[in-house]
């Protein structure tokens, strides 16, 4: 199967949280994993923050999924669908339409802890 993980996928995965045992389980399973380089920005800053080895964030992303690269398609839908939820949802951010956006052009399973997914189709929601 093929699924896309976002950031809080990632972080609950390196710090081998419940939550992140499902990730653990998706990783080990064979499937295809995607992230993008904005995920790896996000999980590479947070671990910097909390005085961690940036360099294992990075290696874990890198290693264990394949990046996409945004193109112009991809922007132009997560630009509707930001001002689209915008509208819903005051705190929904660009970076999670652009996240949203990829997942959906990848036909992939959404795997992540933010609720701000709630309600979309193909949504692995962490628990």
């Amino acid at each position: 199967m093929r699924f896309f993980f976002d950031s809080s996928a990632w972080v609950e995965y390196l710090e081998g949280s419940f939550k992140g045992e499902e990730v653990s389980r998706i990783l080990e399973d064979n499937n295809e994993i995607y992230s993008i380089p904005i995920i790896i920005s996000e999980v590479v800053s947070r671990a910097k923050r909390k005085k961690q080895n940036v360099d294992i964030s990075f290696r874990a992303i890198t290693i264990n999924s394949k990046i996409l690269e945004i193109n112009p398609e991809i922007a132009k839908v997560a630009g509707i669908l930001h001002a689209e939820m915008k509208a819903k949802k005051k705190d929904f951010g660009l970076v999670d339409a652009i996240i949203w956006a990829a997942a959906e052009k990848l036909n992939a399973q959404l795997v992540t802890g933010d609720i701000h997914f709630k309600g979309f189709k193909n949504l692995i929601l962490l628990k």
